[in-house]
């Protein structure tokens, strides 16, 4: 008997690894600063995706998306991810 598949829903976090200059996260904290906040030592920019799949189990649903993720999301020289599968 095949198993039935169902949706579900992964957000996927996107980021520099550490060490990777990030100038728009520089940028970013530069403007803060003009802008009279004080106190921001370090700002790091990064992408969010939300992936809405068919699985027939959340272990098979977060295989597919670390998969697309490692292969299109993230750039592996020089950024990381985290998955995370929603209920």
């Amino acid at each position: 008997m095949k198993k039935k598949e169902r949706s579900g829903k992964a957000v996927v976090y996107v980021r520099l690894k550490e060490g990777v200059l990030d100038p728009q996260g520089t940028t970013i904290k530069r403007a803060l600063e003009d802008m009279g906040y004080k106190g921001i030592e370090e700002v790091r920019s990064g992408k969010f995706f939300e992936i809405t799949f068919h699985s027939t189990t959340k272990k098979e649903g977060l295989k597919l998306v670390n998969k697309i993720s490692d292969k299109l999301l993230a750039n592996p020289v020089i950024e990381d991810f985290k998955v995370e599968i929603l209920k």
